[in-house]
């Protein structure tokens, strides 16, 4: 064997220098796997790479899988309710770590929560058929509210009392006395999933879409359906969401079909349609300021719409599929979440990016504002709750 080099005592001109095998003092065996990989290093780059810059204020980390649902007490600006695939709800305060409490009780996937107008309780809807409510003050359960034996894909209050509505898988909506944990009614029509659903802001009607392609509207008191929507002029797939102007006169649909229509509560007649999405609209909502829609879909955008001149004013393009989006407020801002992991703030005047937030590292499931308006709270696939500062946009 000859080396190149300084050894010491010869060979210090740089020459080569012969080791005998009486030089030799000792072998250590080497193993192939030891040897440093070429792919290891390439593996460790990219494991920096993916390493998700955290925009975050705070994070929650009490579940244990995917989280799907969340919202903010409208009376409370630190206190938050989420709900994931763990079977579990929890309650918890933002920047605070001791002051969570656990919502127990369910047998399967929590996936819609939400408090009632006044803060004063909040319920939990699984895909086990039951949803619990619990005293936000006293953090115990008042009450379990059965019927149906099939999971609830969302659930609503009254927007001014202790009623809750619930749409099954059953094909059916629930309505609920939760003060007396008194079952009241079932609005029965649909035939397949109820996906969607809500009082109108007024408190005096229910509308509700179904995987039918139907939406009905329903008299509260009676049960008895006012309307049924469908046919050409409307959806050709299940509806996934829908959203109720604040003066409680339209409701904006979503579908699988990437349709998106406005119909008249009054007359049940479709009056208009908002096209230009190419894929499965996702989530819908109407600002409380501007005579707007904002809808999400799978095909990577945030459109925003002129309701009245039902026209697009603006098309917010995304990196992967819009699964959620909340308007910050009365403000001109509107947040998106997608499957990116990415949580974007969108000024609707201009349409520009005002501010992406990074931090999830799967997707964003579910966006709620705070009482405040300075936080925005976003659940995601990767387990986790994360707090994001939006006291600028206001």
């Amino acid at each position: 064997m000859s080396i190149e080099g300084d050894v010491h005592g010869e060979g210090s001109d740089g020459e080569e220098v012969f080791i005998d095998d009486e030089d030799i003092i000792n072998e250590i065996p080497l193993d192939e796997e030891d040897l440093p990989d070429q792919d290891d290093d390439d593996e460790q780059e990219e494991d920096m790479m993916d390493e998700v810059e955290d925009h975050s204020a705070y994070a929650f980390h009490g579940h244990t899988d995917e989280v799907f649902a969340a919202a903010c007490s409208p009376t409370d600006a630190s206190l938050v309710v989420s709900g994931g695939k763990d079977d579990r709800g929890f309650l918890w305060r933002i920047g605070s770590a001791e002051d969570v409490q656990e919502l127990p009780g369910h047998k399967d996937t929590v996936c819609t929560v939400a408090f009632s107008s006044d803060g004063k309780l909040v319920a939990c809807g699984s895909m086990d058929g039951q949803i619990n409510v619990w005293n936000t003050s006293t953090r115990t359960l008042e009450g379990t509210l059965e019927g149906s034996d099939s999971g609830f894909e969302w659930l609503k209050w009254h927007p001014r009392g202790h009623l809750i509505i619930a749409g099954s898988e059953d094909c059916n909506v629930w309505m609920w006395n939760a003060d007396h944990n008194a079952f009241l009614n079932t609005f029965a029509g649909h035939s397949s999933t109820v996906t969607c659903g809500d009082f109108t802001p007024d408190g005096k009607l229910i509308c509700s879409g179904s995987d039918d392609a139907t939406l009905r509207i329903w008299d509260p008191k009676s049960a008895q359906c006012r309307h049924v929507i469908r046919g050409h002029s409307y959806h050709t797939q299940g509806l996934t969401c829908l959203a109720i102007t604040w003066d409680s006169q339209s409701i904006v649909s979503g579908s699988q079909d990437s349709s998106v229509h406005i119909v008249s509560i009054n007359s049940g007649q479709v009056v208009g349609s908002l096209v230009g999405h190419t894929n499965s609209v996702e989530c819908i909502g109407i600002s409380p300021r501007y005579n707007w829609v904002a809808t999400g879909s799978i095909d990577q955008t945030l459109i925003i719409w002129d309701l009245a001149h039902q026209a697009i004013r603006s098309t917010c393009e995304h990196d992967e599929g819009v699964t959620c989006l909340a308007w910050l407020g009365s403000s001109r801002y509107v947040a998106s979440g997608c499957v990116d992991g990415t949580v974007r703030i969108w000024d609707s005047l201009s349409g520009e990016l005002a501010r992406t937030f990074s931090g999830h590292s799967d997707a964003v499931q579910s966006l709620a504002v705070s009482a405040d308006g300075n936080s925005l709270v976003s659940v995601s696939s990767d387990k986790s709750a994360r707090v994001f500062d939006i006291s600028m946009f206001k």
